[in-house]
């Protein structure tokens, strides 16, 4: 276990009615959702930097104390984090870039860590069909203004989206040194507590009027020697389910990275699902046993 390098989980997520990720507006009364084109199509997708918010939000509502934003200390610098990851799980998993003052007035210098957390964007495989839901602001309408009328691009549809976590990089590196290394019981703390915020995924964007649940119905998840999102493009939907014999040859594939695999589902959400598929529950239960492992935490 101690050759394991990453934990990728590629998850899927029914969502039956909502506007999930805004874009520009396209005109002054609609309210966008963002898509990419494939052909003549368009499908709706989440950004990764709003996944990688989602994750940070729900850390917080789990407990966890952010870093937070401050004004950077040079002019026109850029604002960031407190930047200090042995004090803040989001600055150590999602990393951070700053500018600093040079001494005496000399020339500054930036300071960066890379994120141990990558993200992909949340795809649909359902094509936006131009559902549009129609809203009207009566505010003031009593005191002789106009009713505001707008428009919200709408979607219902299956979406997959993938993180990848990098073990051997969690709680050392940059920002860390001998002094502020985290401990491995406090390494497995933070990464169980960021799995623990990908099972309960949820995004705060236009929740008012389009409430949705984005967490995890469908998760692929391995603990690799190798960093490579296995499962990014191979957890695949099929009019019986699951394309199982796809997942049975990625394994196959990457026996010999693979140290171990589960494959997690919500009961009848899915027609077929692959043999040996546990619940969601116990299939994230699952992967921090590994972490635990992993790290000897215990």
């Amino acid at each position: 276990m101690k050759d394991a390098k990453a934990i990728t989980v590629t998850y899927l997520t029914p969502v039956s009615f909502a506007s999930l990720n805004g874009s520009d507006k396209e005109a002054d009364n609609i309210s966008s959702i963002k898509k990419l084109t494939r052909g003549t199509e368009q499908f709706p997708y989440v950004s990764a930097q709003a996944v990688r918010r989602a994750l940070r939000d729900q850390l917080s509502t789990l407990g966890w104390e952010l870093s937070e934003g401050v004004t950077a200390t040079i002019k026109k610098g850029a604002a960031t984090t407190k930047q200090e990851p042995a004090k803040y799980i989001d600055d150590d998993l999602f990393g951070f870039m700053g500018t600093e003052k040079g001494d005496g007035g000399g020339k500054g210098k930036s300071i960066k860590r890379t994120s141990v957390v990558r993200a992909s964007p949340l795809i649909s495989f359902d094509r936006y069909q131009g559902d549009l839901d129609f809203g009207t602001n009566y505010m003031g309408v009593e005191s002789g203004g106009d009713p505001n009328i707008f428009e919200t691009e709408i979607h219902s549809g299956l979406y997959r989206g993938t993180i990848l976590i990098e073990l051997d990089r969690v709680g050392n590196g940059d920002g860390f040194n001998e002094k502020n290394a985290l401990k491995d019981a406090e390494k497995a703390k933070r990464v169980k507590g960021l799995l623990q915020a990908l099972k309960n995924l949820w995004t705060s964007g236009r929740q008012t009027r389009f409430l949705a649940d984005i967490s995890p119905k469908f998760i692929a998840a391995a603990i690799l020697k190798a960093k490579n999102p296995i499962f990014l493009e191979s957890v695949l939907p099929t009019d019986s389910g699951i394309n199982t014999p796809l997942l049975e040859e990625t394994l196959n594939d990457y026996s010999d990275e693979v140290i171990y695999s589960v494959f997690g589902a919500r009961t009848g959400l899915f027609a077929s699902v692959p043999d040996g598929a546990v619940s969601i529950g116990d299939a994230f239960n699952k992967t921090q046993e590994w972490v635990d492992e992993f790290y000897g935490a215990k």
